[in-house]
């Protein structure tokens, strides 16, 4: 639905004089992507686009009309979706191109690229049967409902509303804004095919998930369901590709500069969450690349120091205030920030105890403004340690940090409750063999 074809520069089916040569060469397009012979976003003029090309031209052809790939390939820069990436030292060249020949097409042109958001757009089936009606001819109303349906389950529009409809909520949760979530659900059901409340809730705790499996924020109140839909993570990419400023925006507001008042009156007795998320199994898929994956919100927090020290410093007093509740105030000074006091690479952040056996307590601290289902990084070393000192140590996720900051902690290895996915390597330059 939110998809704007620039559709004076397409020259229309059907009509007398009229070139069916641009129509042909996107519905090729459509055609190479639903057999995944273009899986990335690299359109190139070879025999498997010409091939595919020919099949379709031949279906829309007149008499008079020339099967000649080369001049949509180029001509379809017009459209506003359809650009080029012009080969090194070309541009010259090409920007003296009035109509183009195949061997310029050559010389010039690496490959042809849609908007990002089309070309996710286009990865779905139902989105390419709406589009290849709507190339055709002005589909009716009752072709698009024979397109959409889906049974009862949420077909590709109503996804868009509830997608769009949660982004909306999101930005302002993160920004700090008041809003209500009834009247958000209220006026979207308006937009859906008779749909209940709780339907919409749960699809927004599908959207949760499909978020936190991209690496980005969620709405805190609402808990990651992961049993959804393929087609929801579809419109999700899809969205995001196609509102990359707003989205970037949305990870702007969320990294700015967050820290505890020193005037805010903690309530200390309710800062700790007595239940951390159950051990949720990665969801098995199918990896595609996909281009709404440029921000990662995991990775800004980690990046984030002025975060990191904001949790750092919220878990120290709220240890001090652990150790005045057991009666052992006589620790409360020895209490050390470890990783502000001797620095990084310790293997945790904060040195307190366990009072009751008094003994030390090793506590890595991992902060998110976002809720308590936010994937983390973690080291290497980080987890080494977790290891060898299990019985002494404590994973504490500060969460919702912006709002009213909340702690779940997570003794022992950090592998026994959370899943571990590697995401750097070591680059080193030995051989790899051995020295003699």
């Amino acid at each position: 639905a939110s998809l704007r074809m620039n559709s004076s520069a397409l020259v229309g089916v059907g009509s007398s004089g009229k070139s069916p040569h641009k129509v042909a060469m996107l519905l090729a397009v459509m055609d190479l992507i639903e057999n995944e012979s273009v899986f990335k976003n690299e359109i190139y003029f070879n025999e498997v686009l010409k091939g595919a090309f020919s099949l379709r031209f031949s279906q829309l052809a007149g008499e008079n009309d020339r099967n000649n790939p080369h001049l949509p390939f180029f001509h379809l820069k017009t459209s506003g979706f359809w650009h080029h990436k012009l080969k090194p030292g070309k541009a010259s060249i090409y920007d003296k191109i009035e109509s183009a020949s195949q061997s310029q097409i050559n010389e010039t042109i690496s490959f042809a690229f849609l908007d990002d958001e089309l070309f996710e757009l286009l990865n779905n089936h139902v989105v390419r049967e709406l589009l290849k009606g709507a190339l055709y001819r002005n589909i009716t109303v009752q072709e698009r409902s024979t397109i959409l349906d889906v049974g009862n389950g949420w077909d590709w529009l109503e996804c868009e509303f509830a997608v769009s409809d949660y982004f909306s909520m999101l930005n302002k949760e993160l920004r700090g804004e008041r809003y209500s979530k009834t009247k958000h659900r209220r006026e979207l059901l308006e937009k859906l095919n008779n749909r209940t409340e709780g339907s919409v809730e749960f699809k927004r705790q599908n959207i949760s998930a499909v978020l936190l499996e991209l690496g980005q924020p969620y709405i805190a109140g609402y808990k990651p369901a992961f049993n959804y839909q393929q087609q929801l993570k579809n419109v999700v990419i899809a969205y995001m590709a196609g509102h990359q400023v707003d989205v970037e925006g949305i990870l702007e507001t969320a990294q700015q500069e967050v820290g505890v008042s020193q005037d805010l009156v903690v309530d200390w007795e309710n800062v700790l969450d007595q239940e951390p998320p159950e051990h949720i199994t990665k969801v098995a898929e199918i990896q595609r690349l996909y281009l709404a994956r440029k921000s990662n919100y995991a990775d800004r927090e980690m990046r984030n120091r002025s975060l990191g020290e904001g949790g750092e410093k919220f878990v120290i007093e709220f240890e001090k205030y652990r150790m005045e509740k057991a009666g052992r105030h006589d620790l409360i000074n020895e209490i050390r920030w470890s990783s502000k006091e001797e620095g990084d690479g310790l293997g945790f952040d904060i040195r307190s105890f366990i009072p009751e056996r008094d003994e030390e307590l090793f506590i890595e601290v991992k902060t998110t403004s976002s809720g308590k289902y936010q994937p983390f990084f973690i080291s290497d070393n980080e987890v080494s340690f977790s290891k060898d000192r299990s019985d002494n140590y404590s994973l504490y996720r500060v969460y919702e940090f912006k709002r009213e900051a909340r702690i779940f902690v997570l003794p022992g290895a950090v592998d026994q409750h959370v899943n571990l996915e590697p995401k750097s390597y070591k680059a080193s330059f030995n051989s790899g063999g051995v020295t003699p």
